[in-house]
């Protein structure tokens, strides 16, 4: 024990030296198991450590480093950043030497091979030249792919863009060191031509941490001398992680989206599906998925990865409609973020219109196209005409279509919200223009009260449009409903409603109108029957939700706000009203349990099916979520998904383990479906009269030995 308290204080020491950017004496190997048997946060989920991490700023509560005391801290050394110092003998027949500097977050020296500072370092490295004129990169390094027996196209092969193997190293010191490629430059390479490096690398701290640290680095230059000139700058990693948090594919290690395109060339096919994995084609058709023409013709969109694995993206729904190209595009990047529109091709247009056979013409409506020579002399940027050939015109988002007069609605006073009162509600509905609506016009005028908000369980909609009065001194429109409040009501209650109108706009290419339905955004306000206001407690907001969906609009496009959503949503609420008697029992549709297991989708281990309207079933087991769901912060807010939270009324699960749930219970239960989690949770809960009590915050709490933060740190 002696030994280990040495270890500690040495690490204690050598934490202050690094504190005053001085790299101290390395700890002995023989150290470092001790070590990894004491700091293992992955041993440690469940012990209370000396520290909590605040004192270090870098680290959240969403991070396992949080938890660590400062000891641990000094010992892991978090973090992982690469720095290219020189790339040299880049010439015709030799074999390129990288020289690279190995550092941690704070810019401290690791050692590569993971003896001096914890976690082995393992780059690899892409050397690809870029041809300005096609847009694309060929990668010097190929490996040569055969698709084994039992694969479509057993037999077949094809030379892949691939990193480089058979190097050598040379360690200069402790995080410096050389790296010589195996393989050498082809004789006959441009070297006036812009080159690409990259490298990705993991820094594996598995075993102490339950994490890898990885770096991608990308480095551009000219192997004959000057300034580079020509770049590939297409797509800003943000555009991804907005809705992926943070791409890591193969493995992980690969987080760049130019790093991916050194490789995701149209040099590279897959063997074994026979498919391109050309970024331009693969990524199209990978969030088209399901509505792909040859998908739904019955051909399944496939990508066979390493160790023959099979990557079916047959089933993808992209969470937003797919003509917002802008999703990806424009995010980022101002000098490149034009290029989907002004350089059109049959590659990337081919991808998700890939019902197209260019050679015969069939499918398109100018015939056959050898070669991407025409496509902007009829697809042009932009004409400013919506629905015609032009690809921003081709690509026209009906909500978004610029013939909508826009749709809104506010609140501007409710009376009469008390018990066996029938409330009256004035709103002011305008176009964009600020230009008042009269209420009673609309397709759709449908005001709702529901309550209380501590938890929603009674709700009044009302659909009548014929009994709004507008006013056209005031250009308000008045509403009361026919039916009162109940006479036992307590508390705050909600007031919202659906508004829509049906617009015909028309397309540039003459082919028929579209009907579109112009929705409101779903106006809230808060009425006190008792008491002050207590608007309803916010757990997500509708923000959140449009990071990836871009315009979350549900039951026919009409509602907006998940501020209403949970008034229908709430504790009580289920499918019984649409589900067939022979499918019982009915479904839960309480927000807290609906919207984790339809974003746990294909992780689920039960099914999740609900019945909408015309009895039509929602299955959701095969969603896939993109990103890491213990990101709770990615949709929740204010620290909503962290216990204890408020006491609401119990949630009525029948198609669960056990019902009713408390609040809790019901959250976690939601993406947590298996059994044994079902049953830790109902041991520890139990009813007092008809209320479920949970002790679900005496363990999971707050700054407790297993709470929420702790349970899902990353």
């Amino acid at each position: 024990m002696s030994f280990i308290y040495k270890s500690i204080a040495t690490l204690s020491i050598t934490g202050v030296a690094l504190a005053a950017g001085v790299w101290n004496a390395p700890i002995p190997p023989e150290d470092l198991s001790v070590k990894a048997e004491t700091r293992s946060v992955g041993r440690s989920r469940g012990v209370k450590l000396p520290g909590n991490g605040q004192q270090d700023a870098r680290f959240n509560a969403g991070q396992l480093e949080y938890y660590l005391d400062h000891d641990g801290i000094v010992w892991i050394r978090p973090g992982l950043q690469i720095t290219v110092v020189s790339v040299e003998n880049v010439a015709p027949g030799q074999r390129p030497v990288v020289e690279l500097l190995f550092t941690d977050d704070l810019g401290q020296p690791l050692d590569r091979l993971g003896r001096v500072t914890p976690g082995a370092i393992n780059p690899s490295f892409v050397l690809s030249w870029y041809n300005p004129e096609t847009r694309l990169y060929t990668s010097y390094i190929t490996r040569r792919q055969t698709a084994p027996p039992g694969t479509p196209n057993a037999g077949d092969f094809s030379d892949q863009a691939a990193a480089d193997s058979g190097g050598t190293w040379t360690d200069l010191e402790t995080g410096r060191a050389r790296y010589t490629f195996g393989r050498a430059i082809p004789a006959n390479a441009d070297m006036t031509k812009t080159h690409t490096l990259g490298i990705y690398a993991g820094r594996n701290l598995v075993e102490l941490l339950e994490k890898t640290y990885y770096d991608n680095v990308l480095h551009d230059f000219v192997p004959a001398g000057g300034t580079v000139d020509t770049t590939w700058d297409k797509i800003a990693n943000q555009a991804c992680n907005n809705c992926h948090e943070q791409l890591a594919f193969h493995g992980g290690s690969r987080r760049d989206v130019k790093l991916c395109v050194l490789c995701h060339s149209p040099q590279t096919t897959d063997p074994d599906s026979g498919n391109s994995v050309d970024m331009a084609e693969m990524i199209h058709k990978i969030h088209r998925g399901a509505n792909l023409p040859s998908v739904q013709d019955g051909t399944p969109y496939q990508i066979i990865g390493f160790g023959g694995a099979v990557h079916d993206y047959s089933g993808i729904i992209h969470p937003q409609d797919i003509r917002n190209c802008e999703t990806c595009h424009e995010v980022g990047n101002p000098s490149q973020k034009e290029v989907w529109f002004t350089e059109p091709s049959r590659r990337a247009c081919g991808s998700c219109h890939d019902n197209i056979d260019w050679v015969t013409g069939e499918g398109h409506a100018a015939g056959p196209q050898l070669s991407d020579a025409a496509c902007a002399n009829c697809h042009v940027p932009d004409s400013g005409v919506e629905f015609d050939a032009s690809v921003k015109g081709a690509h026209t988002v009906p909500y978004k279509s610029k013939q909508l007069a826009g749709l809104n609605v506010a609140i501007v006073s409710v009376t009469n919200l008390m018990p066996g009162q029938k409330p009256t509600v004035v709103f002011r509905i305008t176009n964009d223009d600020g230009t008042p609506v009269n209420g009673s016009t609309l397709n759709a005028f449908a005001p709702m009260v529901a309550g209380p908000t501590r938890s929603y369980r009674r709700v009044i909609r009302e659909a009548a449009p014929a009994r709004a009065m507008f006013d056209a001194g005031t250009g308000n429109t008045t509403f009361t409903f026919n039916a009162a409040i109940p006479e036992d009501a307590t508390g705050s209650w909600g007031v919202s409603g659906d508004f829509y109108r049906n617009v015909t706009i028309q397309r540039g290419d003459g082919e028929a109108p579209i009907a579109v339905r112009e929705a409101a955004f779903n106006p809230i306000s808060y009425v006190a029957i008792t008491g002050t206001v207590q608007p309803r407690r916010l757990v997500a907001t509708t923000a959140n939700c449009n990071v990836c969906h871009d315009r979350l609009a549900l039951h026919g496009e009409q509602r907006l706000n998940v501020e209403e959503c949970v008034m229908c949503h709430n504790p009580v609420a289920d499918d019984s009203s649409r589900r067939p008697a022979d499918a019982n029992p009915p479904e839960s549709i309480s927000m807290q349990r609906m919207i984790h297991r339809i974003h746990s989708g294909h992780n689920l281990t039960q099914d999740y099916t609900v019945y909408g309207f015309g009895g039509t079933p929602h299955n959701y087991n095969h969603v896939g979520y993109p990103q890491d769901r213990r990101n709770c912060d990615a949709c929740h807010v204010n620290n909503s998904h962290l216990l204890p939270i408020p006491q609401s009324d119990p949630v009525i699960t029948l198609r669960d383990y056990f019902s009713p749930q408390g609040p809790a219970t019901s959250a976690c239960l939601g993406c947590h479906d298996t059994i044994d989690a079902a049953a830790h949770a109902f041991l520890n809960t139990t009813t007092f009269g008809t209320q479920p009590a949970e002790a679900c915050a005496v363990c999971h709490g707050a700054g407790k030995t297993w709470s929420v933060e702790k349970s899902h740190a990353r």
